[in-house]
């Protein structure tokens, strides 16, 4: 044989290789978009199972800011910031040193966090530099803010509890009832973002994220409470949401001033009536002290309350051993989450409900691959299937920016079926593609499970959580 003739096979055998594995990457392409397709089209049907007949009414508190999103390691690379060698967490940031090594301490586990900046110099030279460059983004900010946005663009009648400045009313809209005092200065907040796989010196994030910065001098005493209580007994909501407490972590209040607010705000969620449900928002806390007053004086009056994979095993810890957890899995497994969840539930929905308190009938913890959500059989939340796929549709929608969802902007990082329990000899739970919402009861309360079509072309994290706790609880009031 000539060396032509081997030439031509080894040539005509490559194209061979090339081709089979052409085909092979499209027939995989073609199943796993035809999946994705299913999977859309069912959380679809299931969010579109329920309307709204009446406009429900909403009160949420507390606290407003204006927020600047910005590329994280652009604004550091402007600020001639270097990347340390080694993380470290810091409650309080004091200099440029500790906030390089805070935020690369929950950069390298694409952890989301929040901490407070004691040196406003330091302070006021990033939100100078943010204020310079065209790639910032102003938005409306603070937990209660965004979910009273989300509230109203779900049909909601909406109360909110803030001091704002005439400029954020104007961004707020004037669909959005305001019950707090005008004030000339807004508190700002940076949110420094970035995309998966993102690298600063020595450290790469596993996935998208988002660390907050501020440096705030209203929203740590919720000084809106007391005109937001009288408002809201005239409002008569149907839910009352309470948010942003985070801004009371590690902020340097006169020794009992902070316990002081968190009783009258305990005294306020006492008095109201029991028609009307309450939902406390976790965050990112990092202050054991914080947390165990939360135990005391806010949760015991929540019926629901919503969390992300990070703040679900800081209250489950709180609550087991009084201890905060300040980092978590990114990605963690669905039964280690519901366990947690189990666990969560369990312990607050056994509170005695002498003094006004309330048993917690309701838990959604909403993570980046799926969304979960337990309620109590019986008790007034309903639609819940409804609602966790109503959630999980909102994160694609908020993260990607995009109230239509682009199947080649979205993926599955979830598998087709996971275990129920981390218990030995756990049934397991299979996802249907064309019904995605997998629910379930055990006693007297039901699970459902929804999976989310993640972004991959990411606009905004932060603010994820609010609208999507606030889309999934719209549905179920």
């Amino acid at each position: 044989m000539s060396l032509l003739t081997k030439a031509g096979g080894v040539v005509s055998l490559s194209i061979f290789v090339a081709l089979v594995a052409y085909l092979h990457r499209s027939y995989n392409d073609k199943i796993l978009n035809d999946r994705l397709d299913s999977v859309l089209r069912g959380l679809l049907r299931a969010e579109k199972k329920v309307g709204f007949e009446t406009r429900t009414r909403v009160a949420v508190g507390f606290g407003a800011c204006v927020d600047g999103f910005v590329n994280a390691t652009d604004i550091f690379h402007n600020l001639g910031f270097i990347p340390p060698d080694i993380p470290e967490h810091y409650s309080v940031i004091r200099d440029q040193d500790e906030l390089g090594k805070v935020f690369s301490y929950f950069f390298r586990h694409g952890a989301a966090g929040e901490r407070y900046i004691e040196n406003r110099t330091l302070f006021e030279s990033i939100v100078n530099e943010a204020r310079r460059h065209s790639f910032t983004r102003w938005a409306v900010g603070g937990n209660a803010p965004v979910m009273a946005q989300r509230f109203a663009k779900e049909g909601c009648e909406v109360m909110l509890g803030a001091k704002v400045s005439p400029h954020l009313a104007g961004l707020l809209g004037s669909n959005i009832k305001i019950a707090g005092d005008t004030i000339d200065d807004e508190d700002i907040h940076i949110a420094l973002e970035y995309a998966t796989g993102t690298s600063w010196g020595n450290f790469k994030s596993p996935r998208a994220n988002r660390f907050f910065i501020h440096s705030d001098q209203f929203n740590p005493y919720i000084d809106s409470l007391e005109l937001f209580s009288q408002a809201a007994a005239s409002f008569s909501p149907q839910l009352l949401v309470v948010g942003g407490l985070q801004m009371m972590d590690s902020f340097p209040f006169k020794p009992g001033v902070r316990k002081e607010r968190l009783q009258k705000l305990g005294e306020v969620l006492a008095s109201t009536s029991k028609k009307t449900m309450i939902h406390f928002e976790m965050a990112s806390f990092s202050e054991e002290a914080l947390l165990q007053d939360l135990v005391e004086h806010v949760i015991p009056y929540s019926d629901s309350l919503g969390m992300n994979e990070q703040e679900l095993p800081n209250l489950y810890s709180a609550l087991m051993n009084g201890t905060a957890t300040l980092i978590s899995d990114a990605y963690p497994r669905i039964a280690h989450v519901l366990d947690q969840m189990r666990a969560v539930y369990k312990i607050l929905g056994q509170t005695s409900e002498k003094n006004n308190r309330r048993k917690l009938t309701r838990l959604h913890v909403h993570t980046l691959a799926y969304q979960a959500i337990i309620t109590t059989s019986g008790s007034p939340w309903k639609n819940t299937m409804s609602a966790a796929a109503k959630a999980s549709l909102t994160a694609n929608r908020h993260v990607c920016g995009s109230n239509f969802i682009h199947l080649e902007k979205a993926r599955l990082i979830i598998d087709e079926s996971f275990a129920a329990s981390q218990a030995h000899g756990s049934r397991r739970i299979s996802f249907e593609n064309n019904r995605p919402v997998s629910c379930w009861k055990e006693g007297n309360y039901e699970f459902c499970v929804a999976p989310v079509l993640v972004c991959t072309q990411v606009f905004q994290t932060a603010g994820g959580g609010d609208n999507v706790s606030s889309a999934g609880l719209a549905v179920q009031i």
